[in-house]
């Protein structure tokens, strides 16, 4: 990261030129200016005298950021002594930031409204953060000091300026939430990350850490993992780490937590194009409302793919070169010399931003939710810890990806759960049998305690496209009951009673107001990744459309008679085995050997109930 641009909170600018925070920021070792006009000239203690009142330093203006109401970052120049009405008006602004932050908002202090980084006096500091507290405990939230710098603007006494993260967790939620799906080439270390991670302790380097992640014996025995799993991740208000070091049970982590990383671990195999190296990421990838990516490993074989197909999917994405332990620093810095490379190419245009210090954690989590351009790139050790504490911080600090606005308009929408993996059936101790689907909640939400037990919500579509009436006896997220489910959140539904062979996955629930339509015919704009010959009529691929997973004949390629690598075209599929339930515009993805294809969904043929066997592909 240029080091001008680290010393003034990264991406710094004039006012009234230049883009906004993340549009010209340059990658550590990229060369060039920021384009910051801060000052050059030294003396004998380090400070900048010369030309500071001609080029002084500015973050970029609200203007800029946001729009002159929105966002979650307040600028403010000083907060001392205010007056009660002054105050109360405060409290107010302090609460609309954290609902536009959706429970965390970021405070400037000594800076000007329109960025310039003025500064405050020891004094003046100390008694606006004192009236920052005063302004967090009167809505409940905490304050933690994410940095402080030390600034030069006409004055030969010292100023600061500080930045301070503000945190409450909405009435409606029991916590703060973040999905990071991580994907990786083979032997790569995701599930050795996360077990370091989540459990508080480091590798041995023989993958002790990843033993408590693994669900199976052949898992344990090969090192591998086969299968889909889900680690979580808290921070309380303060910023620490709440894992299973402190906390016995998930219950104690949803507890104590303020926030929640919810960490997805795919599987990969040593072969790029085998199908079951595929099949998890695009089922996690495609699903609506996806967080954040994490990729590891180097910018090759598996890891190449993944990262393309993010890309495709305009997923936002980090990256992590772990194991650096192994190697020397000269490989390291050529590796993420090579990354670079990478993400500059024309189909990428991403900005590198390597994190190597707690500065640059902190601005490049505020760069990422900020840009989509920016890509942070960490190197760290799951052995000797090196760089751990930094994506800790990274992840401490990062914001949720969609606004307040985005939610809202998603919560007045009728409900939708989306079932993505799992079904858990019955429990042994009980007498009836109950049936559990985990899934996540697109549009809507799920009302609390009787509400929800009332209402009767329609599960399907079944294999002859019917929608059955179930009620829903609980909600749980992360092993714990849950107040609210909201849309974007993942949780666990415990169901009434029911025949269990009806249960597969693929299926929604929806609200009986819906009057849900399922579809065995339907087409697709799509853009064929490639294929090693041509794609054309009758050739079957595997399609993935949210959670639907499901083989897939292509009926009819309008206007062509072939498609070749790289060429568009709406083309219209047929289901093989049952209807599922489509919506028009949803990103679609297929895959069949090396043939691989991205799109979305043009239009759907709607069929009735009963009439679903007449229209499959048999």
């Amino acid at each position: 990261m240029d080091s001008r641009v680290s010393e003034l909170f990264g991406g710094c600018c004039r006012p009234g030129g230049g883009p906004a925070m993340g549009g010209t920021l340059k990658a550590r070792g990229a060369g060039g200016s920021s384009g910051c006009g801060g000052p050059k000239g030294k003396k004998k203690n380090g400070k900048n005298r010369g030309s500071k009142a001609n080029n002084p330093p500015y973050l970029p203006p609200r203007h800029l950021l946001q729009q002159a109401e929105d966002g979650n970052i307040e600028y403010k120049l000083k907060l001392v002594n205010p007056s009660q009405y002054r105050f109360e008006h405060l409290v107010t602004q302090m609460k609309w930031r954290l609902q536009e932050g959706r429970g965390e908002a970021v405070y400037q202090i000594g800076v000007e409204d329109n960025g310039l980084l003025v500064g405050l006096a020891e004094e003046e500091m100390r008694a606006s953060l004192k009236t920052l507290h005063r302004m967090a405990e009167k809505v409940g939230a905490d304050i933690t000091v994410l940095r402080e710098r030390e600034v030069d603007y006409d004055s030969d006494v010292p100023r600061k300026i500080t930045e301070v993260l503000v945190r409450k967790v909405p009435d409606n939620q029991q916590f703060l939430d973040l999905r990071v799906a991580v994907l990786g080439n083979v032997d790569s270390g995701k599930s050795t990350l996360l077990g370091v991670l989540t459990q508080g302790e480091l590798d041995n380097g023989r993958g002790r850490a990843r033993l408590n992640l693994f669900r199976h014996l052949h898992e344990i025995q090969s090192g591998r993992t086969s299968s889909i799993s889900f680690e979580i991740l808290g921070f309380n208000s303060k910023g620490e780490v709440v894992n299973y070091s402190d906390s016995r049970t998930a219950e104690e982590i949803c507890e104590s937590s303020s926030k929640m990383i919810t960490f997805i671990d795919l599987a990969a195999t040593t072969s790029t194009y085998t199908p079951p190296s595929l099949a998890s990421p695009l089922t996690a990838l495609t699903v609506p409302c996806s967080s954040l990516v994490l990729t590891l490993g180097l910018a090759a074989g598996t890891t190449r793919e993944h990262l393309g197909l993010a890309l495709a999917l305009k997923v936002p994405f980090f990256v992590v070169v772990s194991k650096v332990d192994l190697c020397a620093k000269t490989t390291v810095e050529r590796t993420v010399r090579q990354l670079e490379r990478v993400l500059k190419q024309p189909g990428c245009h991403k900005v590198p931003m390597l994190v190597v210090s707690e500065d640059d954690a902190v601005t490049a989590a505020q760069q990422f939710a900020q840009s989509p351009n920016v890509t942070p790139i960490f190197t760290l050790s799951s052995v000797s810890g090196e760089s751990l504490d930094l994506l800790k911080v990274f992840l401490n600090i990062l914001p949720p990806l969609t606004n307040s606005k985005e939610q809202e308009e998603l919560m007045q929408q009728l409900t939708e759960f989306q079932a993505i993996d799992r079904i858990f059936f019955g429990f042994r101790w009980m007498k009836s049998t109950q049936y559990q689907r985990w899934g996540q909640l697109l549009e809507g939400h799920f009302p609390v305690g009787f509400a929800v037990r009332a209402t009767s919500w329609c599960v399907g579509p079944t294999d002859d496209g019917c929608f059955l009436e179930l009620r829903v006896c609980s909600i749980q997220r992360n092993r714990s009951a849950c107040r609210v489910l909201r849309a974007g959140q993942a949780a666990t539904l415990a169901l009434g009673d029911f025949d269990r062979a009806l249960l597969r996955k693929g299926m929604v629930m929806v609200s009986p107001e819906m009057n849900p339509t399922i579809c065995s015919v339907f087409e697709a704009e799509i853009v064929l990744l490639f294929h090693a010959t041509t794609f054309r009529r009758g050739f079957q691929v595997t399609v993935h459309v949210g959670n639907v997973r499901q083989t897939a004949v292509v009926e009819k390629i309008h206007a062509k008679d072939k498609l070749r690598t790289g060429e568009k075209a709406v083309v219209r599929f047929r289901f093989l085995k049952h209807p599922e339930y489509l919506k028009v515009g949803a990103k679609l993805l297929f895959r069949e050997g090396v043939t691989k294809g991205i799109g979305h969904v043009t239009d759907v043929q709607a069929i009735a109930a009963g009439e679903a066997q007449a229209n499959v592909g048999f």
